[in-house]
């Protein structure tokens, strides 16, 4: 290779680095590392219940200590949650059940499988309608020991049913939870979340949280992003539910209609 062809070659490697970085956003951080060893994953094969090995239920409403002033009452019947063609169903009903209005379900491998750092991410179509709240997050595994939200939060996605073209990504700790929550919102250009399947996932190290939508990093949580200590260097657990009503959302209208599913084609954990 000749010297002047060298010049040339480093020439267009150096132009080509610029405006990739170029091309990032300032929200588009350059921590991106790929993980990819699978260490855990339910691909939702056999038809009935979640497995148990993996998963457990959280029973009853919001007065139980996890609730935003929520109206529905979760459940472990197969009304509410089953696994059905290859798809976990988790499926919200209007109707009157141990005095709520609404009933639901919640899963989460707390006590079953929990773990520091890694890439979770889950394949799912969203449900739609004023009232309806899905979501794919996690929890301190320290929760029972230590209150929330110095246990930590981490919300892969969250989704308001009367907008179906967006979710958001957001970190509960102390000094920035609930309303002071450090979120960002991602929009899908030309589509909506509850026509399709999207895989919503997270690549979590030591001092960052990477926020993807069907691999595309819409935002990087550090640190220095958060107002008060960074609680996000333990194990978290899993959760998948879809609630009805709250906080957040408000209830839902004469537009909503019932019943409303989530359907969720797998969740897999890499690190």
């Amino acid at each position: 290779m000749n010297l002047k062809y060298k010049m040339q070659l480093k020439n267009i490697l150096v132009l080509s680095v610029f405006l990739v970085l170029l091309s990032c956003s300032k929200d588009e951080k350059q921590t991106v590392v790929t993980m990819n060893q699978l260490v855990m994953q339910d691909e939702f094969d056999v038809n009935g219940a979640p497995n148990t090995a993996l998963w457990g239920y959280n029973i009853g409403t919001g007065s139980n200590g996890w609730g935003n002033n929520e109206l529905e009452y979760y459940t472990d019947r197969p009304q509410n949650i089953k696994i059905e063609n290859g798809m976990l169903k988790i499926t919200a009903i209007k109707e009157s059940y141990m005095g709520s209005d609404y009933t639901s379900a919640r899963i989460l491998t707390k006590g079953k499988f929990e773990q520091k750092y890694g890439r979770f991410e889950a394949r799912i179509k969203l449900p739609w309608g004023k009232g309806v709240w899905p979501a794919f997050w996690m929890v301190g595994a320290n929760s029972e020991t230590i209150s929330w939200p110095q246990c930590g939060e981490i919300d892969i996605m969250e989704y308001l049913g009367n907008k179906p073209t967006s979710v958001f990504g957001t970190v509960h700790g102390p000094g920035y939870s609930g309303s002071q929550a450090i979120t960002k919102t991602y929009t899908l250009p030309n589509s909506r979340f509850d026509t399709d399947f999207h895989i919503f996932g997270i690549e979590w190290g030591e001092n960052y949280i990477n926020y993807y939508v069907d691999d595309v990093l819409y935002n990087q949580i550090t640190p220095s992003n958060v107002t008060g200590e960074w609680v996000f260097n333990q194990p978290f657990y899993i959760i998948l539910n879809v609630a009805v009503g709250g906080n957040l959302p408000g209830s839902p209208n004469a537009e909503t209609s019932f019943p409303q599913t989530m359907l969720v084609d797998y969740v897999r954990v890499y690190q």
